[in-house]
């Protein structure tokens, strides 16, 4: 994966946000993850024996924590600070992610699942590992989108960490609210017949962000803190980060495979299935992206951030939803079956959704808007790289 454009989203200069500018990989990168995708289906298919070595050897987990390693030892934790004083972006990403996030996508699931909407059967698995899927905050591969939508590395690990501290405390009451407690009050006690006997802890939350994001965290930090100091700054930026910066794109890729690989079988078995799901999967990520992306640039900022503030809405924390549905209803169950189809829906879905943001750092003139990173009004002046 290339660097994040130098330029920033108000150079003038023809490569700003420019296809033609990106590299190879790069530039391709939608056939790589259809490709991928492709793979991991065929493969578990075929050999559906495979998913066993998988898991036993935690393919996944590794995969997912390589991918998100290069964007995290990228960011400069010195503007952290900065990021978390800015209460505007806080308060909207809070809202966004637990109030307007969660409410969506258990309508959504009401909508395609409870059994209401003529020609739509009740499907209570579907329905509860939709919820699932919803109540996730995402704290993973929104790195890898933003950093190919080229938003702020910084921002978005502000509010990553603010959605991993809140999802500990969140996460098990928010399922229990949306699945169990508010579908009565509405009517739809039958929905919940046969799922009423669950529990989610706290303590499989905290394992799932220690894992997922807690482990490439330190390792990143770690990283730039080690780098910079024994080697300076201008090295680190300048020589290693482009040295790791392509293990993201790999590690992408890898995760893709191995993903779709556990579920083959099951995705040729039911693609109708799949597809019902993908449908309320789909409305919401674009839905989200849109409306975020939309109140991110109404509260005055900048290109990168809004697009940080996009990404993290829409995104949403799969590992910690396929963790849970598993360790509580198994392998085999229509939950499990329905949280992994939530990633196979993200990856392309938001790799569009990249294009998109892409496009409007083009399309919208961003000058005078807040610049995230440091807080201040933008001049529109050319920066000092333009």
């Amino acid at each position: 994966m290339s660097n994040a454009h130098e330029h920033g989203p108000n150079c003038d200069c023809e490569s700003c946000g420019d296809p033609r500018s990106m590299d190879f990989l790069d530039k391709y990168l939608t056939v790589w993850i259809f490709g991928a995708m492709a793979i991991g289906v065929s493969l578990g298919y075929v050999a559906p024996g495979v998913t066993q070595p998988i898991q036993n050897f935690h393919l996944v987990e590794i995969g997912l924590i390589l991918m998100m390693y290069p964007p995290l030892a990228k960011a400069d934790y010195s503007r952290l600070p900065t990021v978390f004083s800015n209460w505007r972006v806080l308060g909207l990403s809070l809202v966004q992610n637990w109030l307007i996030g969660p409410t969506l996508m258990f309508g959504l699931a009401v909508v395609f699942f409870s059994g209401l909407v003529p020609g739509l059967p009740a499907r209570p698995e579907y329905f509860l590992g939709l919820v699932f899927i919803g109540m996730a905050r995402c704290i993973a591969m929104v790195l890898v989108w933003n950093e190919l939508a080229e938003g702020s590395t910084e921002y978005v690990t502000g509010l990553v960490a603010f959605n991993s501290l809140f999802q500990i405390v969140t996460y098990g009451v928010y399922v229990w609210f949306f699945a169990l407690f508010l579908p009565p009050l509405l009517g739809m006690e039958s929905l919940v017949a046969g799922i009423t006997t669950f529990d989610v802890t706290p303590m499989q939350v905290v394992e799932a962000i220690v894992v997922f994001l807690g482990i490439p965290f330190v390792g990143g930090f770690l990283t730039r803190y080690v780098g910079t100091r024994t080697k300076g700054r201008e090295w680190y930026e300048e020589s290693f980060v482009p040295l790791i910066d392509p293990l993201t794109l790999v590690a992408l890729l890898f995760t893709v495979i191995v993903m779709f690989a556990t579920q083959g079988g099951n995705i040729v078995a039911a693609p109708g299935d799949v597809l019902l799901i993908a449908v309320p999967l789909t409305i919401y990520f674009v839905v989200m992206f849109l409306v975020s992306f939309g109140m991110g640039r109404g509260i005055g900022a900048d290109y990168s951030t809004t697009t940080a503030i996009g990404f993290t809405a829409a995104s949403n924390n799969f590992e910690l939803a396929i963790a849970v549905a598993v360790a509580v209803f198994g392998v085999g169950s229509g939950v499990a079956f329905a949280t992994v189809v939530g990633p196979l829906i993200e990856v392309p879905v938001l790799l569009a959704l990249v294009n998109v943001a892409l496009y409007f750092q083009r399309r919208f003139d961003w000058d005078g808007f807040e610049t995230g990173s440091l807080g201040t009004p933008s001049t529109g002046a050319p920066s000092e790289n333009d």
